[in-house]
């Protein structure tokens, strides 16, 4: 193996690969990354694999001779990573698992392991599959990652739910505290570059790692095509330029998240984003001191909206901004927490959020734009 890199772009992709890399791995080629060359494509492909999430990328480089070798991960990026920009030469010397990095600065000696015991990425033949403009995919993601629970005892709801037709995908996610739903549409063959037809029709659970690693993927190469989304015998795997991504999917049943989602409202708030959004991050300030409650008052008389905490022997606040209101008045109480990342995830400068009490569940949704349901539970205030 003997090929020439950027030392940026090799950087990039070890810090892709490397997070699917495990800490502590189970068999010890798995805290290596795996090197394949291909010197008729000039390609350079880098594979890390944790037996559950994999990650694939590739990129191209001046590839003199192919070849394939496992190097360790965490010691390959922090050499790379420090190296000067510009050229770095890998050379394997002859087949040996010893690799020599050669800069302008100097060079450095790695030894890695046989490529030969490396697991294989899982494949899927045939399957389920759906296509997913990028930004779609993206909106998904970004719509519905926070809401998904930190508590792995509740393993099923670390995960985000994938729901697909032939129309498009849904993504939900919720902790028990709050629900957020984005509904997609797949390409069609109207879009500018067409794609085979839809074929999925699934529910599913994707680890909410497994999807951190995809949205930061596409952050980083984002692409103008449209991105593969297959399932199938326990498997998610996402595909699109020269990027790949694989996961086992989590079992057991997802809670029946659409009934929970009220279908009528008596009192209504629509509201500038933004407004609401920096009104509630001050507010937050003197929260976070004491419990992270934060009272919405809604005025229908005023068409007022007024933000308040009361946080004893730390002080209190409270602001007020314009709001269209219908309905009673009410006041109603949050977790601020809560309440801003869902408002955050949203991509419009007005939103409208509908109640039908302080204790039954509150919905946002932004108008226009993206397609999306946040449900929050409301805290229940003490007097």
């Amino acid at each position: 193996m003997k090929f020439v890199c950027n030392q940026s772009e090799l950087n990039t992709h070890l810090s892709l690969v490397g997070r699917a890399v495990p800490s502590r791995p189970s068999h010890p080629v798995l805290a290596n990354v795996l090197l394949v060359t291909d010197e008729e494509t000039n390609q350079v492909s880098l594979t890390g694999f944790d037996l559950s999430l994999g990650v694939q990328t590739s990129f191209t480089a001046s590839v003199e001779t192919g070849g394939r070798l496992t190097l360790p991960a965490k010691l390959l990026s922090d050499i790379v990573s420090r190296l000067p920009d510009g050229e770095i030469t890998f050379d394997d010397d002859d087949g040996e698992t010893v690799v020599t990095l050669t800069c302008a600065s100097g060079r450095y000696q790695v030894r890695g392991m046989s490529a030969e015991e490396y697991p294989d990425l899982p494949t899927i033949d045939g399957g389920d599959v759906a296509y997913l403009p990028v930004e779609a995919l993206g909106e998904g993601l970004g719509g519905t990652l926070f809401a998904s629970s930190a508590d792995e005892s509740k393993q099923v709801l670390t995960g985000v739910h994938l729901a697909a037709g032939v129309e498009g995908l849904e993504f939900a996610a919720t902790d028990g505290h709050r629900l957020s739903v984005v509904e997609t549409l797949s390409v069609t063959e109207d879009d500018a570059e067409p794609v085979p037809t839809n074929t999925a029709e699934f529910d599913v659970t994707v680890p909410g790692k497994a999807l951190r690693e995809l949205e930061r993927m596409l952050q980083m190469h984002q692409s103008s095509k449209a991105i593969a989304v297959r399932f199938d015998q326990g498997q998610l795997i996402v595909e699109w330029d020269n990027q790949r991504l694989t996961s086992r999917l989590l079992e057991g049943q997802y809670p029946n998240y659409r009934q929970l989602i009220p279908r009528q409202f008596s009192k209504q708030m629509t509201v500038d984003r933004r407004l609401l959004v920096g009104a509630l991050e001050r507010i937050a300030v003197l929260a976070d001191q004491k419990n992270g409650i934060v009272k919405l008052s809604l005025s229908n008389d005023a068409q007022e909206a007024v933000v308040s905490v009361d946080a004893p022997d730390v002080g209190s606040g409270q602001e007020s901004i314009p709001a269209q209101i219908t309905g009673e008045d009410l006041d109603v109480a949050f977790n601020v927490k809560y309440l801003l990342e869902g408002l955050k995830a949203f991509t419009t400068s007005e939103i409208q959020m509908q109640f039908n009490s302080a204790t039954s569940p509150a919905i946002a949704t932004p108008l226009g734009g993206m397609k999306m349901t946040y449900l929050v539970m409301p805290v229940q205030i003490r007097a």
